[in-house]
């Protein structure tokens, strides 16, 4: 039996009436100023206070790892990212400096289409080993579960490709890995618009949902890229094969996905940036998660989403970094943190809330994202003693120390 003691820690664990099966995340998060945290076989077993230790069963203790006060938090879900691609996009970003919108660029051929042409041009085993080198940048920074996907195919060859080298990544990576087919990311501008339109439904929707039944189905709902009828029209066909379905929306413009997505019950909207408020309270008050991007504002054009409006209206709040070359080169969930905290308008436990547990459920995983008997060991020891530290500094890694499946990485 592989075990792992960790003693003296400053953990943070869900209040007793944070249950899993509660419909409501709540923000509150308990603190056991100084516990002990017991693991077997990549599971947690016991938490307890220090001083009731000696009043525990005796158990041979294999490994131990002494915590020294600092803080102890479930491990980091990142549920929206782009982290499989080939190349770069710093002549794009001089450009940016210089004054060209996202937009513009994406008009040009520029954006998502520079990034699609690379991946083209490379082999399913280069994209999976690219992609290991950043999950394993990830897991330094304490995501141990993390969404990818695909979207820089646009043919149905280069899609299946992506999706294949994100599978061979997920099986190599100690973490979880779960994979989203992007298949509407954007509009080939080699093709005519509807003809595109048509033949990713018919031809790459049915490659996929053969291949990778039950996979969930995205889209990137825009002025320049899909529009809302195309959107629609994509999801009704995965949702016939049975794929749940995530959206990116409103960007940059509102285009009406936001009550579509309410109505045909989709998995997530992300991004939210230009959402209205009637319809983001409306979504807060729906299943439906809202996943919120900060990284995408700092590096684009400043604006955030408004994840005090969303939370006060009793939202299921996620934010994740959107790792991609372009629009957020950042693989740092604490990074994330620190910008949500001050530019979402939501606190530090709200932030932790949002970056563990609830994606922990929007990807479908109960057993992460808390710190109790019978979850899975996926935890991370900070350099710190108080939490707030970790929203506080950023540009560095706060994690001293990461814990995937029991085991010290």
């Amino acid at each position: 039996m592989n075990s792992l003691l960790i003693r003296n820690a400053r953990v943070l664990a869900p209040r007793p009436d944070a249950a899993l099966e509660t419909e409501v995340d709540t923000a509150d998060l308990a603190t056991l100023p100084s516990a002990n945290v017991l693991i077997e076989d990549g599971k947690i077993v016991e938490v307890g206070e220090t001083k009731d230790a000696e009043s525990s069963p005796v158990r041979d203790i294999g490994e131990t790892l002494d915590a020294k006060g600092r803080v102890l938090m479930p491990a980091f879900v990142d549920c929206h990212t782009h982290a499989c691609w080939a190349g770069d996009r710093l002549d794009e970003w001089q450009a940016k400096l210089r004054g060209t919108s996202y937009l513009e660029l994406l008009k040009a051929g520029g954006g998502i289409m520079s990034t699609v042409h690379m991946v083209r041009n490379s082999s399913e085993a280069e994209l999976a080993e690219m992609l290991m080198e950043r999950l394993d940048a990830m897991l330094r920074e304490g995501t141990t579960t993390a969404e990818v996907k695909s979207g820089y195919g646009l043919n149905t060859e280069t899609e299946l490709k992506m999706l294949r080298a994100i599978h061979e990544a997920g099986h190599r990576w100690p973490g979880r890995l779960v994979a989203t087919a992007c298949i509407g990311h954007a509009i080939d501008p080699a093709c005519q618009h509807q003809e595109f339109v048509s033949q990713t439904i018919d031809e790459t929707l049915s490659a996929v949902s053969d291949e990778f039944p039950g996979i969930a189905v995205d889209a990137y709902c825009e002025k320049g890229a899909w529009t809302r009828d195309d959107c629609l029209r994509l999801f009704h066909r995965a949702m016939e094969l049975g794929h749940p379905i995530r959206i990116h929306a409103d960007q940059f413009h509102s285009q009406g996905m936001v009550p579509a997505a309410i109505e045909h019950e989709f998995l997530s909207v992300d991004h939210l940036e230009a959402t209205p408020p009637d319809e983001l309270e409306l979504l807060a008050r729906s299943n439906v998660f809202g996943v919120m991007l900060p990284c995408s504002g700092f590096q684009v054009d400043g604006r955030y989403a408004d994840g005090r409006r969303f939370l006060d209206a009793k939202g299921k709040l996620a934010i994740a970094t959107n790792y991609n070359p372009g629009s957020a080169p950042c693989r740092s969930l604490p990074m994330a943190i620190a910008l949500a905290v001050r530019h979402l308008g939501i606190s530090v436990s709200e932030a932790i809330t949002a970056s563990t547990r609830t994606p922990a459920r929007l990807l479908g995983f109960q057993d992460v994202g808390m710190i109790e008997e019978g979850c899975r060991a996926d935890l991370v020891l900070l350099h710190h003693a108080d939490v707030r530290q970790l929203a506080y500094e950023f540009g560095g890694n706060p994690v001293a120390v990461v814990i995937c499946a029991g085991r010290i990485v």
